[in-house]
């Protein structure tokens, strides 16, 4: 386990660029961030983060310039400026270097491309920690939102893994660049989600945990390679949404949406668990919004 001291030098250089993306950024700036040396802060941020500082930021740059260009009508030259590249020159060698095709041509097809999300690092090594030490049981919870909302027939484009049973696996199985392939789907119906498989969604070989994005029953664009779409049936979803928490506390956040899922009992309210209907499903942890799950169920009667 790395240093407190480092993470959390780390995650400020992290916080310093994603308030400060759309200006000029200077290793001289990030070791102010950090509180060392530029040599040292540049180092710990690469053994940490698996990219120099210059790497990381150029990415991000790149990855948030590629979704403005698919959400707004915008002209490429003032989403290069506005991200701080010198030149629409520059700017198309680095998109182009970074995903494979140009920007006038990412404007007009809108395939999807390997986006960069990075995430928090104070939240990655407080999960191993959580790994690593048991959490104590809790006698009482906040409260949780459930509600009941209908899917219709769609279909999810996803990448499965062999053996994963929880996110951390999945990324250790896969890596973490799925996420950022998924976001960048232009018909997506709404986020990426982590799903669950059930058996008659599973084929044999492939693991209970993956990652996916819904789209229309009428999607005709690209599946991207290495991935696979299928349909889904309509179904009820049980959704749980916990309350709003502290990011760095988002494992907490978890157990305790989890603890009431595994408590509750639906058929108070006339429905029963129906794992065979769909993917349970878990939206990526945010705490602004407290953690949200959701689990197929049935009405009794039917």
């Amino acid at each position: 386990m790395e240093s407190y001291e480092k993470i959390e030098a780390v995650q400020r250089m992290q916080d310093y660029i994603e308030e400060n993306i759309s200006n000029s950024i200077t290793l001289y700036m990030l070791a102010q961030a950090a509180g060392y040396s530029p040599w040292y802060s540049a180092r710990i941020f690469k053994d940490l983060l698996g990219k120099t500082p210059f790497e990381y930021i150029r990415s991000l740059r790149l990855s948030l310039a590629a979704v403005r260009m698919r959400d707004e009508d915008v002209k490429i030259v003032d989403v290069a400026f506005d991200f701080v590249f010198d030149s629409h020159e520059g700017f198309t060698r680095a998109f182009s270097k970074e995903f494979g095709i140009t920007p006038r041509y990412y404007c007009k097809n809108t395939p999807p491309i390997k986006l960069f999300i990075p995430s928090s690092i104070r939240d990655y090594y407080n999960m191993l920690q959580k790994g690593d030490n048991k959490m104590k049981e809790k006698s009482n919870v906040n409260t949780v939102f459930v509600q009941v909302i209908d899917k219709p027939a769609r279909k999810v484009i996803l990448k499965r893994a062999e053996k994963a049973a929880e996110y951390f696996a999945y990324c250790e199985e896969l890596g973490c660049d799925v996420w950022g392939v998924l976001c960048s789907i232009k018909e997506a119906l709404n986020e990426p989600i982590g799903m669950w498989m059930p058996e008659n969604l599973r084929p044999t070989g492939t693991s209970i945990y993956t990652q996916g994005v819904e789209v229309p029953m009428d999607y005709k664009g690209e599946v991207p390679e290495g991935f696979e779409i299928i349909e889904l049936k309509p179904c009820k979803m049980m959704v749980f949404q916990g309350q709003p928490y502290d990011d760095e506390k988002f494992g907490e956040a978890i157990d305790e949406v989890w603890t009431v899922i595994k408590n509750y009992n639906p058929e108070i309210y006339g429905f029963k668990w129906a794992e065979e209907e769909g993917p349970r499903f878990q939206f990526a942890p945010m705490g602004y919004r407290g953690y949200i799950e959701g689990r197929p169920v049935k009405l009794i009667n039917s």
